[in-house]
């Protein structure tokens, strides 16, 4: 069997981690490189900050526990999304199947720059974006506050192109309805 391409690096983003990973700090190297993004990523998907910091403890833990074996990976950004991305939809499941309601949104439109959002505004986007589906938010989380590419998304979600655009347009989409029926109902409310 040849192992010639194997622990090669394909992308550039993954210059930090081209030493070997057994080194010491090489699980800090790489939640430093990775940590806050995947986090942003897990809350837009669980809707939960509690429920996405254990999202990036069981994958760590599980980086940790396969140490050597991540050398194989080649595109470890798209491995360590995925696996946030599985471990987010295993806890959505198990709440789904047992009933449990979200337990609140997190603010996120901190992090849309230029825009300052009034109360009311942030209360609406955040019920908004609690109506649509985790797949949705999560390509709206990619596109919206990460600025990836449609392609980008396909290539890390590991969807066709058509799936992930969809996913947008459907989410844009829902988005608007509810926005505009949520602020103009409570403008009138106030006149």
């Amino acid at each position: 069997m040849d192992n010639a391409g194997k622990g090669r690096r394909r992308n550039e983003e993954d210059d930090c981690l081209s030493e070997p990973r057994h080194t010491d700090g090489w699980l800090e190297t790489i939640y430093d490189e990775y940590g806050e993004s995947l986090y942003r990523y897990a809350v837009m998907i669980l809707f939960d900050p509690a429920a996405a910091e254990d999202v990036l403890q069981q994958v760590f833990l599980k980086i940790l526990q396969r140490g050597n074996g991540l050398m194989k990976i080649d595109a470890l950004e798209t491995y360590l999304r995925r696996a946030v991305r599985n471990e987010c939809y295993r806890i959505w499941q198990h709440r789904k199947r047992h009933q449990r309601r979200l337990a609140g949104a997190v603010d996120i439109l901190e992090s849309v720059p230029g825009r300052d959002w009034d109360e009311q505004e942030k209360q609406a986007l955040q019920q908004a974006l609690g109506e649509l589906s985790p797949e949705q938010r999560e390509v709206i989380q990619l596109k919206v506050y990460e600025n990836n590419t449609f392609e980008r998304i396909a290539a890390l979600l590991e969807v066709p192109l058509q799936t992930v655009a969809s996913r947008y347009r459907y989410a844009v989409e829902k988005l608007r309805k509810l926005l505009v029926c949520t602020l103009d109902c409570e403008d009138r409310d106030h006149d």
